[in-house]
């Protein structure tokens, strides 16, 4: 299931709901014979009015509520009803004439206020609630198995409950009413009802919540030592986003699912739009620069790169579109291991790639025409690279001078293999190109 988003939170969230147990259950978990005899006499038949979903394995009479000449009321009848193992029992609660009314043990066994216990629910079946709860949230997605639950209240919709697990992750489940473990459920991180103010979880402090996510981040980066971290909320694409800053001075930024797993590192280096807060980022930026410079020096090229963007990721290379200190753009194609290559705009347009950043100089296709003895046409522009059926690339450039320009023929993105002019191509679209008449 996908995360509940806040603005349906904060409209459930509006009121807790509990039966009127004026005699309500004995402390001690034993049952009368008495009670469980009426209890299983009358409970197929309000199960069945309130159309909740249980076939019932176990019932008692729980307490009664006498009329109330003052206030009107015909008084009440509360039963506990269990539907088997590993299911999630409820209290019924018939209030003539109105229809039965539905409340989950959840809320009996395990209070909001944890320093006020309610009547808890007692039959065996309904005693322990953890395994039904672990069922409901492995069906929600929630990324471990609950060991504490809270309730947090019930409108006529909805169930919500808290629940906590022994890694610090703690999130609100949101089920159907009655809360029905076979039904679909939703999950929202406890940190994000916080931030909000539409939910507080008692079950953890968000400090330990941050830190259940610290394992994701020695995976993204293991040399990082975090120093500090923080939640930065739900992420269009479903994700939850968190940002770690390491001792080492890098950091990034988390986005992970709602079951837990990481679904995307992204460099606080890298992120030309911002979104760091934890990191000095223009530290970050610098020393990424400085790696580029190396990798671009490595490859041959003498870029010192000054600015620089980061192209979604191909493989195991990583392609950067980066502005030279003599303010030329170019891009570098650099691979996890061995040697990468930097790509001039002219050349970058041949492998797939566009400059936007930098000035685009058009030098090098200039001498690819000399080598083909094209020597009076300094390259102004290019059209858009074609695709021979040959797989071969064919790009087309004007010249400075107006003339017609040519048609260059390349086997990769700086192999030149032969020349055509415009005159005899027979395909040029630039303007200075096109056959005139």
């Amino acid at each position: 299931m996908r995360p509940m988003r806040l603005g349906l939170l904060a409209a459930l969230i509006v009121a807790v709901m509990a039966p009127a147990m004026a005699y309500a259950a004995p402390a001690a978990p034993s049952v009368s014979s008495e009670a469980r005899k009426q209890g299983m006499a009358d409970a197929p038949a309000l199960v069945s009015a309130a159309g909740v979903n249980c076939q019932v394995s176990d019932a008692r009479l729980a307490g009664k509520t006498p009329p109330d000449k003052k206030t009107g009321s015909l008084g009440a009848t509360v039963y506990e009803v269990a539907c088997g193992p590993n299911s999630l029992g409820f209290l019924i609660q018939t209030n003539a004439p109105n229809p039965p009314q539905v409340f989950s043990c959840i809320g009996s066994n395990y209070p909001a206020d944890l320093s006020k216990p309610t009547s808890p629910c007692i039959l065996p079946a309904n005693i322990d609630l953890i395994p039904a709860v672990d069922a409901l949230a492995a069906k929600s997605n929630a990324p471990c198995a609950p060991t504490k639950v809270r309730t947090i209240g019930q409108t006529t919709t909805n169930t919500l409950f808290e629940v906590a697990c022994a890694d610090g992750h703690d999130f609100v489940i949101s089920g159907s009413v009655p809360l029905d473990a076979t039904k679909p459920a939703t999950i929202i991180n406890c940190l994000q009802t916080e931030t909000s103010g539409s939910a507080k979880c008692l079950l953890s402090d968000p400090a330990a919540r941050l830190a259940a996510e610290d394992g994701l981040a020695k995976l993204s980066d293991p040399g990082c030592v975090v120093k500090d971290r923080r939640y930065i909320g739900p992420l269009a694409d479903g994700t939850d986003g968190y940002e770690f800053a390491c001792q080492s001075g890098k950091g990034f930024i988390l986005k992970i699912t709602s079951k837990g797993a990481l679904s995307e590192t992204l460099d606080c280096a890298k992120l030309s739009g911002g979104g760091c807060t934890l990191t000095d980022t223009r530290a970050a930026t610098a020393e990424q620069a400085g790696l580029y410079t190396k990798l671009s020096k490595n490859a041959g090229s003498s870029c010192v790169v000054t600015k620089y963007a980061v192209f979604p990721a191909q493989g195991d290379k990583e392609t950067v579109e980066m502005v030279c200190g003599d303010g030329n753009g170019a891009i570098g194609i650099f691979p996890a291991t061995g040697k990468g290559m930097v790509l001039d705009c002219g050349h970058a347009l041949i492998a797939g790639f566009k400059c936007t950043l930098g000035k685009v100089d058009y030098t090098a296709l200039t001498n690819d025409l000399k080598k083909f003895d094209k020597k009076e046409c300094v390259v102004s522009s290019t059209g858009q690279p074609l695709k021979a059926p040959d797989g071969t690339i064919r790009l087309e450039v004007a010249c400075s001078d107006g003339l017609p320009g040519y048609m260059i023929q390349f086997t990769d993105a700086q192999t030149p293999k032969d020349v055509t002019a415009c005159s005899f191509a027979g395909n040029c679209v630039l303007p200075t190109n096109k056959k005139k008449g």
